[in-house]
This record gives structure tokens, sequence and C-alpha cells, in this order.
């Protein structure tokens, strides 16, 4: 299957077509905060911004900036080419439960380092997530947990036709 044609990009835009494979993963000064049940689940100045082709940017925090009591090991587990093994998490506020609201590696794969225990929400998962205040909408599709915002433009992996992408 041919690589979609990318969307125009306008000022301070980024197309995800232009980030890098294997993907790049940077610390960020952005503000990132995540909310569940009127509870804020993380809030940091420190995130991971990951980036790949083709996928929006995912955000990973620092577990020490994640509200303490707040996630459980969650069931199963998925391998990355790049990053390695996944662990997931389940979000539990106020008696209820959400599978699977996020992801770590705690042990990734040489060039991931940074990534070490470090969360990444599902944004469609939670009530909000919020990049310098603004809500992010999901990445298509379940399985992938990319954060979109005004500033990247796709078309974004995920959904029923970009399988080979």
């Amino acid at each position: 299957m041919r690589r979609p044609r990318p969307d125009p990009v306008g000022p301070g835009q980024e197309s995800v077509w232009d980030y890098p494979r294997p993907p790049s993963a940077d610390v960020s000064p952005r503000h990132v905060v995540v909310e569940l049940g009127g509870i804020v689940l993380a809030d940091t100045t420190r995130a991971v911004r990951v980036c790949e082709t083709s996928h929006p940017p995912v955000y990973y925090v620092p577990r020490a900036d994640v509200s303490d009591g707040v996630l459980e090991r969650a069931d199963g587990s998925s391998w990355c080419e790049w990053k390695g093994a996944a662990t997931y998490w389940d979000a539990v506020v106020d008696g209820r439960r959400v599978p699977a609201v996020g992801w770590s590696y705690e042990e990734p794969a040489r060039g991931y380092q940074q990534l070490r225990g470090a969360v990444a929400f599902y944004p469609g998962k939670v009530d909000r997530a919020l990049v310098d205040g603004e809500v992010v909408r999901p990445q298509p599709g379940d399985f992938y947990g990319g954060w979109i915002t005004a500033e990247v433009v796709g078309p974004f992996k995920g959904g029923p036709t970009s399988l080979w992408w």
C-alpha cells in the first residue's frame, strides 16, 4: 500500500509525515495534564514526547508526576519493535476502574531509557488530556495512543484503512 498524501501544513503546525522512524523521544517543557473523574491523574512539564512517522505525538509522564494510588497494574502486555515490552495500567478513581488507561516501558530498549517507568495515557480513555491547556483528541483506532492537537496534521495512522502505512 502506498503512503497517503500528507495534509497541508499551516503556520505553527507540523506534519506527522515528517516525524522519524524509528521514533524520536525527547523531554518536552509542554504542560501535560490528564484528568479522570474530576481527579488529576498526571500533571507535568517534563513529559517525554515520542514522535513517529504517521502517528500523532505520545506524551509519557514521569511516574513521580502521576498522582499516588491511581494506577494499578493491568493484565496483558504488548511489544514495540523500537521501545520493547509495554506494561499496561488501569486507573482506579473513587471506586471506578478504567482498564488499560495507559502503558509504560519498565525496561525500555536501548535508545529509549528516558521512558523507563513513565506512563503514557490513552486520551480516549480519560475525561480530558491537555497539552498547554488545549484539550487533545485521541488518535483513531483502539491500539495507538497519540495525542492530536491543532499543531499536528495527518492523516494519522490508526483508522481502518491505515493498517499497512
